[in-house]
C-alpha cells in the first residue's frame, strides 16, 4: 500500500468521515422525510404501506437512529442491522423488478443491486466496529 494512502487510512478522523458517508443515504433521506412528512406519508402511500403515518415515523426513526448509532460507533450492530434491514425490505417494495419489463425492469434491478452492495458496506461497518478503540458494543 502507498504510504499516502496509509497515512490517510491512519488519520484520526477517517473512520468517522467514512460512517458518516456511508450512512448519508439514509439520515438524508430520514432528514428529508422529516422536513416533509406530508411527502413522506404520500410515499408511504404510493407503496401501499398501512397505516401510511406509522410507517413513515417507523421508517424516520429507522433511517436517523440507525444512521446515528453507526456515525457514533456505538451499538454499530444494531444501527448496521436495522439499515441492512430496511434496505433490503424495500426491494420487495419498492424496485420489484421481476414485475416489470424492459427499461423499467433494468432500472430497478440496478437499484435493488446497488442496495444489496450497500448492506455489504454496512456489514463490514459491523465487522470493523469490533475492531476500533470503542468497539462498538
Amino acid at each position: 500500500m502507498p504510504n499516502v494512502i496509509a497515512r490517510i487510512l491512519d488519520w484520526p478522523w477517517f473512520p468517522l468521515i467514512a460512517r458518516i458517508v456511508l450512512t448519508f443515504p439514509f439520515w438524508g433521506s430520514g432528514i428529508s422525510k422529516t422536513i416533509d412528512f406530508q411527502g413522506a406519508v404520500a410515499e408511504m402511500q404510493q407503496f401501499g404501506l398501512k397505516p401510511p403515518v406509522l410507517i413513515a415515523l417507523l421508517v424516520i426513526f429507522t433511517q436517523l437512529g440507525g444512521s446515528l448509532l453507526v456515525i457514533a460507533n456505538r451499538r454499530t450492530w444494531s444501527g448496521a442491522g436495522a439499515l441492512a434491514i430496511f434496505t433490503l425490505l424495500t426491494i420487495p417494495i419498492a424496485h420489484d423488478f421481476w414485475n416489470l419489463k424492459g427499461d423499467a425492469a433494468k432500472q430497478e434491478f440496478y437499484f435493488a443491486v446497488e442496495h444489496i452492495s450497500v448492506v455489504g458496506g454496512l456489514m463490514l461497518a459491523a465487522i470493523l466496529s469490533r475492531y476500533s478503540p470503542r468497539k462498538g458494543a
